[in-house]
């Protein structure tokens, strides 16, 4: 017996569904190049226009000079670097707790954050629409695993008369392929009223919610009671990489000693930390990034209704139109590709079936002009594709 890897790429390739990695040469910004082409990119998660400012590429530039390139080790040999402890004190301080663990990746930071926190005997209930990292670090830790109707607090409540152990609800902050808020209010109160802890992943959500960039917890006035366990992401709004866990003093020593994909992974170079450390500045107190992201948003929202097209509940950058069938989506994305537009096709298994959409997400970066030649480029292509259907 052999595995036929041929037959399951052939039917992927005729489901719609095969992916391919578009080859970026150029700078994350509004303005890519793309596969060989000029392309005007809304497909970037650069919210705020961080991740090429000259001041956040001065700090690793200095941070390199002083620090090198390489942790060199975990950071429990010696690998934990006077960048990596000043950038942890900072964003516990941004998000108001009174520690944070640096990780090198969000995927790294939810593996080790649940799997440290539970076993078996314990709970775990998760948002149906979960990101695959909060899914997956649910089902390696061996706690009893169930999923909740999306954003759905009765739902969740049902789950919670039935959990044993030590219990953990997780969701996301704001979800990734729809773009909207989860209930955080409602969840906590029913995790609260069980004796459950929350644990938040609000990689979307830090950066463009909040009046300081402070995300979904600031955005709705909650704090560490209401939401133990927060995670963040750094290859987002702030522009760099890497992510984090901020919580109170046990969590963090929790993680140091039993989060795996703490303990034994090299740390992230310490230039990067210096490098996040003038981004989470600029993050802060930059308001002006935040407004002008806010202000297209409302005009891409008013602009793609009046085209007819189908949006979802979302008032963050993540702004998704909904197609339905993955064939149509991937057309609609080429059709915008040949005029100069780089917006992606999300699909199944990414997505539930029958709901590929295109997924558009605005920047500080865009100007309100690169927003009006998305709109006019989308009315066109949608009138295209409706007429090619009839």
């Amino acid at each position: 017996m052999s595995f036929d890897l041929a037959a399951r790429l052939a039917e992927r390739h005729a489901a719609n569904l095969y992916r391919q990695r578009p080859l970026l040469d150029s700078p994350q910004g509004p303005l890519v190049r793309v596969d060989g082409r000029e392309l005007l990119a809304f497909c970037s998660n650069d919210y705020l226009g961080l991740a090429n400012h000259p001041q956040v590429i001065e700090a690793w530039r200095a941070g390199a000079l002083r620090w090198g390139v390489g942790g060199g080790a975990s950071h429990l040999v010696i690998g934990h670097s006077t960048p990596h402890h000043e950038l942890e004190e900072a964003l516990a301080e941004f998000t108001g707790r009174p520690r944070a663990l640096l990780f090198s990746t969000g995927y790294m930071a939810n593996l080790g954050a649940v799997t440290a926190l539970l076993g078996q005997g314990d709970t775990v209930l998760e948002d149906r629409l979960n990101h695959a990292s909060l899914l997956d670090a649910g089902l390696l830790s061996g706690a009893r695993f169930s999923r909740y109707l999306h954003n759905d607090a009765a739902s969740l409540a049902g789950r919670l008369d039935k959990a044993v152990g030590n219990t953990l609800v997780v969701s996301d902050g704001v979800f990734s392929m729809d773009g909207d808020l989860a209930d955080l209010p409602a969840l906590c109160a029913a995790a609260k009223a069980k004796g459950a802890w929350v644990m938040v992943d609000d990689a979307h959500g830090f950066g463009p919610l909040g009046a300081s960039g402070g995300g979904i917890v600031e955005h709705f006035g909650l704090c560490q009671d209401d939401v133990q366990v927060l995670v963040g992401t750094l290859g987002k709004a702030f522009g760099t990489s890497g992510a984090f866990v901020a919580g109170s003093e046990e969590l963090i020593e929790t993680l140091v000693q039993f989060a795996r994909p703490y303990i034994y992974t090299t740390s992230q170079p310490p230039a990067l930390a210096c490098a996040t450390l003038k981004s989470l500045e600029l993050l802060r107190h930059e308001y002006w990034r935040r407004e002008h992201l806010n202000a297209l948003i409302k005009r891409f929202r008013e602009g793609a209704q009046s085209i007819g097209l189908e949006l979802m509940d979302s008032a963050t950058p993540i702004q998704p139109i909904l197609i339905g069938d993955s064939g149509r989506a991937m057309r609609l994305s080429q059709l915008l590709r040949e005029r100069g537009l780089l917006v992606t096709a999300i699909r199944p298994p990414t997505v539930p079936a029958g709901s590929a959409r295109l997924r558009v997400t605005l920047s500080a970066a865009h100007s309100s002009a690169q927003l009006e030649r998305l709109l006019e480029a989308l009315a066109e292509c949608w009138t295209l594709l409706e007429s090619s259907d009839a």
